[in-house]
């Protein structure tokens, strides 16, 4: 939370804050706004931090409309995968992207205004986006991510995974260690684009588990080529 003097608790002080950040869960940050829309001076800039952005930006885009202060849309594209104040850390969002959805009128010197203090903050570049984009978007490369990793972990196998394992364990698991309490209220919210990855994902899983179970070994070649050709063509697009 940023302001010329915010001291104290902030809602003692919220009417003075040119910017504020809220950091809460999705319910949390509608049910916060509306609380306070009334205290927030004419023309600061709100900003929430959550991970779906339709059921956000719909509500507070609204207060904002109706109290005079302008709100955008914000996802920090930075974290771990522990919850906590505790462990917070002041480099966590150096070089990180932000993704921001800005209501469709909103002034491009408001926009500027949040662009400047997001570099002060350590971003490397903001995107800007829809909130339906987002969230599409949002359920595959974080949400999808998520849910494998939990399910994967289930396994009676990764109770002895010591001594066998490596990187791709590591690197697969990382994100099981996640907040059920956030996690399930995000998947709920952005259901739709979520359940579309799951079933994408299931099918693909049948595909390669078909194959190995019949003994097709070209047919799982073309699939584990497809698979590496598709990550090569995305990386070698994004390093143009």
């Amino acid at each position: 939370i940023m302001s010329r003097a915010c001291t104290g608790h902030l809602e003692d002080n919220i009417s003075e804050c040119d910017f504020i950040f809220i950091a809460l869960y999705p319910q949390a940050t509608v049910d916060y706004l509306e609380k306070n829309a009334g205290n927030i001076k004419q023309d600061a800039l709100v900003a929430d931090c959550c991970g779906v952005k339709r059921t956000i930006c719909e509500r507070c885009f609204a207060l904002a409309q109706e109290y005079g202060f302008h709100f955008i849309g914000a996802h920090p594209m930075a974290g771990i995968q522990y919850s906590g104040f505790k462990y917070s850390r002041a480099d966590m969002f150096d070089g990180a992207i932000m993704l921001i959805v800005p209501h469709p009128a909103e002034d491009m010197a408001v926009i500027g205004r949040l662009n400047d203090v997001l570099k002060t903050a350590g971003f490397a570049s903001v995107t800007t986006t829809s909130a339906e984009e987002h969230d599409r978007m949002i359920a595959f490369t974080s949400q999808l991510a998520h849910i494998v990793s939990n399910a994967y972990v289930k396994s009676p196998a990764a109770e002895r995974h010591h001594r066998f394992s490596a990187g791709s364990y590591r690197d697969l698991t990382r994100v099981a260690k996640l907040s059920e309490d956030m996690w399930s209220e995000l998947f709920i919210q952005n259901a739709d684009n979520l359940v579309f990855e799951i079933d994408g994902i299931i099918a693909s899983l049948f595909e390669y588990r078909d194959a190995i179970k019949a003994g097709e070994k070209d047919k799982l070649r073309d699939l584990l080529r497809d698979g590496r050709e598709k990550k090569e063509a995305i990386d070698t697009e994004w390093k143009q």
